[in-house]
């Protein structure tokens, strides 16, 4: 179930720091490159071939990856120190990820480059806020457990966990992430602070 709702940002109480390399932002770590058999067995045969991905596809994706937690389960972890992520595949055309979630950890303003993505809850709650640049008006939806969001390639968002259990979710993205521009709220709205580069920031 995915919930609505608009505010605007104060500057003065909710200004986003960003977040450091490796803690911010879906991936932080290129991880493996290949996922491992019990993981593969979740996918559907297509998932590795060849050709561009939409917004849906990937949404099925990650849905049938969330469900399976047989595939995904023993080799979660969680980390205080900042939020863990995995790579569970790397092809040509997408990438999927796996991301845990403690109360508290956020990826801060982001958006990704020129790929399309989605990402489904597979555990707890996400929040999503949603905001454009040079705007303080931000949009708040709920992610449950079960949910799925699918995105084109201008999608801006910070992700959070604001709830008091832990979350896993699995993300994807089509073409593979080359880069991702991050942003922060000033007193003039949401402005972008600089560009993270694949391989050389994460």
């Amino acid at each position: 179930m995915v919930t609505d709702t608009t505010s605007r940002v104060s500057t003065s109480s909710h200004s986003m720091r960003r977040a450091r390399p490796g803690s911010g932002g879906e991936p932080g770590s290129r991880g493996p490159k290949s996922v491992s058999p019990r993981a593969l067995a979740a996918l559907s045969p297509e998932t590795l071939a060849p050709g561009a991905l939409s917004p849906a596809r990937l949404g099925q994706l990650v849905r049938e990856i969330a469900a399976a937690q047989e595939s995904w389960r023993p080799i979660v972890h969680f980390s205080a120190e900042r939020r863990w992520y995995r790579r569970l595949v790397l092809a040509e055309d997408h990438e999927i990820w796996l991301l845990s979630w403690l109360p508290g950890q956020h990826t801060g303003f982001h958006d990704h480059g020129e790929a399309r993505g989605a990402f489904a809850v597979a555990q707890g709650e996400l929040r999503e806020t949603l905001a454009r640049p040079g705007r303080n008006r931000v949009r708040n939806r709920c992610a449950s457990a079960g949910s799925v969001t699918a995105f084109g390639a201008s999608h801006l968002h910070d992700v959070s966990n604001v709830t008091t259990t832990p979350a896993v979710s699995v993300h994807a993205y089509s073409p593979p992430l080359t880069a991702m521009r991050r942003y922060e709220m000033t007193a003039s709205g949401l402005a972008m602070i600089g560009t993270d580069r694949a391989e050389l920031d994460w």
